[in-house]
């Protein structure tokens, strides 16, 4: 699709939108305690969640206004029923440039040759332990075992630049740092530390779990000379570094102590096809209503337009964001 000139998506205060997360279903296979309460969170009704030529309707005009940057999430986006055939609509976007997906790896070693195949190009895998009681303690009765062969299937069908996302938590996994490096270095990987951020339950952050990048850094300090580098593609706003005589990366995502707000360059399609401006704050624009009742394209550019203009100048928390619609 030819973009019209003049119609580049440029929020305030002049970031120009090439990204957007598209989270396809609020259904996942874990309960990780920083995304979600013991019990789960009450599920959309599934005429409620948009379909796959939906969504690819979306993409297509999002292409067409200068996206080009789509990645799949969920919740867990693996558990929707035939996801390869999205994977593929989505793939035959011309404009489209780079293509992921992000996964906690659990259901990938039936579906990593499909989707290599179907056209996704990259994939990260969610990974905060590598401690089996740890991991069953983080996610709720999820098998370490299991997220372990995910990353081995994703290597086995031949993605590239494989990421793994480790939110950081003090007397959680902070004393798995070193593990994570070695796991960059024997698989030639790249590693991100992420910042626990009090989404939906601040307790969490409220009871001293918070670690910041700055602490991680001493501590990777430690395990030898960090030499900037530049993340393999889809980085995105992680400050990466390669350790001096080793494999691998270790990239470092500072969304609390350093908001990188100023050069995001994304928006979220929820799962219920709400767009968001932001993950935590700033306007959403339903476009459900537009796709289901006026099935009018212009006015689905419109809202793209209208939830740039509302992206914040820097994010603000609130309590009510449910990670599991969203797709952080």
């Amino acid at each position: 699709m030819a973009r019209t000139p003049g119609t580049k998506l440029v929020s305030p205060p002049g970031r120009e939108i090439r990204y957007l997360r598209i989270s396809v279903t609020d259904l996942c296979n874990l309960r990780c305690i920083y995304c979600m309460p013991p019990e789960g969170v009450p599920l959309l009704p599934h005429n409620e969640i948009l379909t796959f030529e939906e969504i690819a309707l979306v993409a297509r005009r999002a292409a067409g206004l200068g996206i080009q940057h789509i990645r799949l999430t969920g919740g867990e986006p693996l558990v929707r029923k035939d996801i390869d055939k999205l994977v593929r609509m989505l793939a035959s976007i011309t404009g489209i440039s780079d293509f992921s997906l992000t996964t906690n790896g659990i259901l990938l070693p039936g579906l990593a040759a499909r989707l290599k195949a179907a056209g996704l190009k990259r994939i990260t895998l969610s990974i905060d332990t590598l401690d089996e009681q740890k991991y069953a303690r983080i996610t709720r009765g999820g098998r370490l075992a299991d997220a372990l062969a995910g990353l081995a299937a994703a290597k086995a069908a031949g993605f590239e630049n494989i990421k793994v996302n480790c939110v950081a938590m003090c007397g959680i996994n902070d004393d798995e740092i070193p593990s994570f490096v070695h796991l960059a270095d024997r698989e030639d990987i790249e590693v991100r530390f992420i910042e626990l951020m009090p989404v939906g339950n601040r307790a969490l952050a409220e009871r001293g779990l918070f670690l910041p990048a700055a602490e991680i850094k001493k501590r990777l300090e430690k395990m030898g000379r960090l030499i900037p580098a530049r993340s393999s593609k889809g980085g995105g706003p992680a400050v990466v570094y390669e350790i001096e005589g080793r494999h691998g990366k270790i990239g470092l995502i500072t969304a609390v102590s350093q908001p990188f707000c100023s050069r995001c360059n994304r928006l979220r399609l929820t799962a219920e096809g709400k767009l968001r401006s932001c993950l935590l704050a700033g306007g959403e624009v339903d476009l459900k209503p537009i796709l289901r009742e006026r099935r009018d394209p212009a006015l689905i550019d419109a809202a793209f337009f209208e939830a740039a203009r509302a992206k914040p100048e820097c994010y603000k928390y609130a309590d009510v964001v449910l990670m599991s619609r969203i797709g952080g």
